[in-house]
């Protein structure tokens, strides 16, 4: 190799340097503390040691499609016959008591509601049990004030959530939660303070939620000790009116093809399905759906994911495209037949962020609806559209170009060749940042998760 040509290699390397540092500033990674099954908080609301809510330890994290999940994802939550895994009346009577005035405006304080409408709010949440490792923005109480900050629940964490299917209380400390606001693909996820990783985690199952775009009136949820058994739990109800389903009865996948991705979801989520897309971000609600895998007409479980291929819509979100995207079909897989033994996972449902519709927790101006469970009347359909998740957008797929040559002076007549040209979605991703990780990286396209174990 000559020197001028090794000089040019190295003048290749800076410069792409320059620009993949420029990108990481521009999108920094955030860090989320890991809070395991059964670890207590250092600075709780409430006493962890006072059996306000009770945790699962056998739950192992489930599969995921997608890194946002919807509210009314249909099986995203779980359950059990034991109906007292969160004590809401307890909770109640200590936010309540005037000695812990103080505790009750801090905890108000981050829901945006009056220490007065505490008991209303609490009235309207449901504990269920988490089937994903799922990022949340966590409460500490310190100082008379609450300290936010971004943490992951271990899969079997007992939470309440709201009207909209979000997580809204810690059940066995009492710290209130709000929607995970980053980048779901990138996160660095630092165990420590006696929270150690886990069996079963796997980054790429990592989820936030983001409100349905409609107020439930039940949740659908799978018992995590019997998978096969549905549950359908009223909203606001602690177990004591559930009523049970067959979870492994089989739901036809609708025929989606010109609906819009939010359309698409919706109808999947009224018939129990979960909406399952490619790629490191949800595509644009306006999207319109071109297939399905598997295609309509096939029968899945409750809870069964139907992977969208979508092309077209307008800018999905925050540093999103502006032109038509497409998100890439799944690789063939043959014809699906899901065993009926296999518990079946929820996927994501909808296009938008974690960001509720309403200031106010719990509010949403769309009519009532539930997380569909056989036998229960479909929900009224909403016209709403969620706004889109802050994540790394989908590879674009250029407009055809067509070119066609001139046509020669008569005689003889024109001759025309016409020739679309499409490029090809990249498929390889930036590789995955670990501060503190032997572990390779092995997140999807534009996806980079570090884990930091202490």
């Amino acid at each position: 190799m000559t020197l001028r040509a090794f000089m040019h290699r190295i003048a290749v390397l800076a410069i792409f340097s320059l620009l993949l540092s420029g990108c990481e500033k521009g999108n920094p990674l955030t860090v989320v503390k890991a809070v395991a099954v059964g670890v207590p908080s250092l600075a709780p609301f409430f006493e962890e040691n006072s059996s306000l809510g009770e945790d699962t330890a056998t739950v192992r994290a489930l599969p995921v499609r997608g890194s946002l999940q919807q509210g009314d994802t249909p099986g995203l939550y779980g359950g059990s016959k034991k109906p007292t895994v969160c004590d809401v009346a307890r909770l109640e009577r200590f936010l309540t008591d005037p000695g812990n005035h103080a505790k009750a405006q801090a905890w108000a304080d981050v829901l945006d509601i009056g220490t007065d409408g505490i008991p209303e709010y609490l009235d309207r949440l449901t504990p269920v049990l988490l089937r994903h490792d799922t990022l949340v923005r966590n409460h500490d109480y310190k100082k008379e004030k609450a300290v936010p900050y971004n943490s992951l629940l271990q899969a079997g964490i007992a939470i309440l959530v709201d009207e909209q299917g979000l997580p809204a209380v810690k059940c066995s400390c009492g710290n209130p939660l709000r929607p995970f606001e980053g980048d779901t693909g990138r996160i660095s996820v630092r165990f420590e303070d006696g929270n150690k990783k886990w069996a079963g985690y796997e980054r790429k199952s990592v989820v936030a939620v983001k409100p349905a775009p409609r107020k439930l009136q039940r949740v659908a949820l799978v018992d995590v000790r019997e998978p096969a058994r549905g549950i359908s739990r009223p909203v606001g109800t602690t177990g004591g009116k559930d009523t049970a389903f067959d979870a492994r009865r089989r739901r036809t996948v609708p025929d989606l093809a010109g609906r819009s991705f939010a359309q698409a979801g919706r109808e999947l989520t009224d018939a129990g399905l979960a909406a399952g897309y490619a790629g490191p971000r949800a595509p644009a609600g306006d999207a319109k759906v071109t297939a399905t895998d598997p295609p309509a007409g096939t029968e899945l479980p409750f809870g069964g994911y139907v992977m969208l291929t979508v092309a077209g819509g307008g800018p999905s979100g925050s540093g999103g495209p502006s032109g038509p995207t497409t998100t890439p079909p799944p690789p063939p897989s043959g014809p699906r037949t899901p065993a009926t033994s296999t518990p079946p996972s929820s996927g994501p449902a909808g296009p938008s962020g974690p960001s509720s519709s309403s200031g106010r927790p719990g509010v949403s101006p769309s009519p009532p609806s539930s997380s569909t469970a056989p036998g229960s009347a479909s929900p009224k359909r909403s016209s709403s559209r969620p706004s889109p998740p802050r994540s790394t957008p989908s590879p674009p797929t250029s407009t055809p170009v067509t070119s066609s040559a001139p046509a020669p002076p008569p005689p003889p007549p024109p001759s025309t060749t016409s020739a679309p040209l499409t490029s090809r979605p990249a498929t390889g991703g930036p590789a995955s940042t670990e501060p503190a990780s032997s572990e390779p990286a092995t997140d999807g396209p534009g996806t980079t998760v570090a884990t930091v174990a202490t």
